[in-house]
């Protein structure tokens, strides 16, 4: 049965959606407008952080590349369909952890469509490393969009966990 529409919960996930996105635009707006970086340049923030600009054509860290108009606009559709969907479920849920992490997809992956519909393409520009090891490449809604990821993962492996009894007790 589905449960009936929370407009609190909606107006709360929507907000989180709408800062995390506003957020990634903005962080992108300064690598992109007031750095004076090229594509693929390097610049050194901390011993563990560089800033580096990059074009992501594919989904997640780069996995399936699309470079035609064809596959960039498959890919706007997706995260439209995904924030759509994500919306539908965080107004069905009287779970704050689950608003939340909804609110975070819904923003990040808004804020990499506009990249795509804007740029063809998502920003990336941070790249944090350690002892030779470097990660990929990635902006404030990639990291949003993990946050959501784990918090779902969360209310659903550990949290539900906790709050079952033992098979058995009475």
């Amino acid at each position: 049965m589905l449960k009936k529409p929370t407009m609190r919960n909606l107006g709360v996930g929507l907000a989180i959606a709408a800062l995390v996105f506003v957020a990634d635009q903005a962080t992108k707006f300064v690598v992109l407008h007031e750095l004076s970086l090229g594509i693929g340049e390097r610049l050194p923030v901390t011993p563990f952080l560089d800033l580096v600009i990059t074009h992501n054509r594919g989904i997640s860290y780069g996995l399936f590349p699309q470079d035609g108009e064809l596959g960039r606009w498959f890919l706007v559709a997706l995260n439209l369909l995904a924030s759509i969907l994500f919306t539908f479920w965080m107004a069905r849920t009287d779970s704050w952890l689950v608003v939340a992490a909804l609110g975070f997809l819904i923003g990040g992956a808004l804020g990499n469509a506009l990249d795509r519909a804007t740029f063809g393409a998502v920003i990336d520009f941070v790249s944090l490393h350690a002892f030779g090891w470097r990660w990929y490449v990635f902006n404030l809604a990639d990291a949003a969009i993990v946050a959501g990821v784990f918090a779902l993962l969360y209310d659903t492996f550990l949290l539900k966990v906790t709050k079952t009894p033992p098979s058995g007790s009475t």
